[in-house]
């Protein structure tokens, strides 16, 4: 009885869980090359589920209490990196990239003395020209190019489908693209960003840049209202379950505990 309210109210933590998520899905459905995430479930660790540090008897040789079913833990909260719909903005600072979704614009965070402190990756290419005519995103991280950043002398330029600005008929550079063989590996860090590990993996870029467009976020907003209801149920299951489990041990220690 005891393992089952461990087990109620460890599924509604990880149902709690699955709802930010969904709830943070819906919340960016509108984010510019912004990717939906979804929970994955594990089984509740066996470990959890021992004695510590208990003889385990002839009986019970692996020291288990009860022989109820465990519940589940959330294992990992994984980003599906499908491209989104690109959409035309007519917008000469908009950009997206359309290939299979794990290419991304490169730009980079900066020390306020200027000096770079890492790298960073992201989707969403409605840029703009700061007052150095610096290339940049919404959040002002310089975009780079393979050569350097992007300075650009007004608004009037052209990017090539491979990338390639051209500016009074001169080439500025080439929009700097990096393509991931695993992009499971990427770790999001805000702001609409990823960052690459240790484990990811850089490929060739087989792509395009589209100047005009702006990628959609690849959220499926019938899907997750579908997902929230069936979460939100599962949570109220478990809520009557451990209710049930408390009145049980209510009467348990007045009732029985009286004889």
């Amino acid at each position: 009885m005891i393992r089952g309210l461990y087990a109620s109210g460890w599924s509604m933590i990880a149902n709690n869980r699955k709802m930010d998520v969904i709830a943070n899905n819906l919340a960016n459905v509108n984010t510019t090359g912004y990717k939906k995430d979804s929970v994955i479930f594990e089984s509740f660790p066996d470990l959890l589920a021992q004695r510590v540090n208990d003889y385990r008897s002839a009986s019970n040789p692996s020291g288990r209490i009860g022989t109820m079913q465990l519940s589940s833990d959330v294992g990992e909260i994984f980003t599906y990196y499908q491209q989104g719909q690109l959409i035309s903005t007519d917008n000469i600072l908009d950009f997206a990239i359309n290939d299979e979704g794990n290419s991304f614009f490169t730009v980079i965070e900066t020390a306020p003395d200027g000096t770079v402190v890492r790298e960073l990756y992201t989707r969403d290419g409605s840029f703009a020209i700061n007052s150095q005519g610096i290339l940049v995103t919404k959040e002002g991280y310089p975009v780079m190019g393979e050569n350097g950043l992007i300075i650009l002398q007004d608004r009037d330029f052209t990017v090539e489908r491979d990338g390639t600005v051209i500016q009074d008929g001169t080439v500025i550079g080439r929009l700097l693209i990096r393509s991931f063989a695993n992009t499971e590996t990427l770790r999001k860090v805000g702001s609409n960003m990823v960052e690459r590990t240790d484990e990811t993996q850089e490929q060739a870029f087989n792509g395009e840049v589209l100047q005009g467009y702006l990628e959609q976020s690849n959220v499926n907003i019938i899907k997750e209202m579908v997902d929230m209801i069936t979460v939100l149920r599962a949570y109220e299951a478990n809520q009557k379950i451990l209710q049930t489990h408390d009145d049980t041990l209510s009467r348990a220690v007045n009732d029985v505990g009286k004889v």
